[in-house]
């Protein structure tokens, strides 16, 4: 019997087709995320869950505020320092013409008889109880508005709200169930004060169109959203501590210039 060598099976040739190389790319590309996502992230979870506690987070934005505007008035005091310090006659003679305008600017804090104004939401019974329009069962900025404006025509000499010194650029917005100013949120019930001659500014917040329909339907006891107007001998109103800084837009020219400052 003669000896014949045993055939072997063909060696198997390896192709890299384009899925293959297609795979080993996307494995090599998903390994490097990894690695940049762990040397970012140094830890941390860099997709948070969300924030469900929105009151957590309003008071977290006050106190950031809050602390923001106490900065403010220390550097501001730090400034005032420093231009006293100089001696020179244009700045002495500057500093007098501006200390002149502290007062009817809202800057200094002033005292004196006046009324105050109390704005709350309808009591919880009647907002669970009701079946019509709950948007009148709580104040709005524009309620707000409408007393601020009211004082101002009444002759006030200083209107201040929830505590807050109001000055001609300090603007009144609500969001959700809070009032903002200068970037600080302020929960119902919403005072507002005012320093001036209590007749005049009775009479002017008493007969205001916009104020006699507000006091209708706080009478309403289907609605019965807060009205109370308290006078008072005495009224402080805290002197403006806020940025002096004005912000505006300009019209944008023809010729592709302009902006906002």
């Amino acid at each position: 019997m003669d000896d014949q060598a045993e055939p072997t099976a063909p060696r198997r040739r390896w192709r890299w087709s384009g899925w293959r190389l297609g795979t080993v790319a996307v494995a090599l590309v998903s390994g490097g995320l990894f690695v940049v996502s762990a040397q970012s992230s140094e830890g941390t979870d860099l997709r948070p869950g969300r924030y469900d506690d929105l009151a957590a987070i309003t008071d977290s934005e006050a106190d950031r505020a809050a602390a923001l505007q106490d900065r403010v008035a220390e550097l501001t005091q730090q400034v005032r320092g420093l231009t006293d310090d100089v001696d020179d006659a244009d700045v002495r003679s500057n500093q007098r013409a501006v200390r002149q305008l502290e007062g009817p600017a809202g800057l200094q804090a002033q005292t004196g008889s006046g009324v105050v104004v109390t704005l709350p939401d309808a009591p919880d019974d009647v907002v669970d109880s009701t079946s019509g329009d709950k948007k009148l069962l709580v104040v709005h900025q524009q309620d707000i508005q409408a007393v601020v404006n009211a004082m101002w025509k009444g002759g006030a000499t200083a209107v201040v709200l929830q505590g807050q010194r109001m000055v001609t650029t300090t603007g009144i917005k609500c969001e959700g169930n809070s009032v903002v100013i200068q970037g600080r949120p302020y929960p119902q019930p919403y005072v507002i004060e005012a320093v001036g001659d209590v007749g005049d500014l009775t009479s002017a917040l008493v007969t205001d169109s916009y104020l006699q329909i507000y006091r209708e339907q706080a009478e309403d006891p289907e609605i019965d959203v807060g009205w109370e107007l308290d006078v008072r001998d005495q009224v402080t109103a805290p002197g403006y501590d806020g940025l002096l800084d004005l912000s505006y837009a300009t019209p944008v020219a023809p010729s592709g210039k302009g902006g906002a400052r």
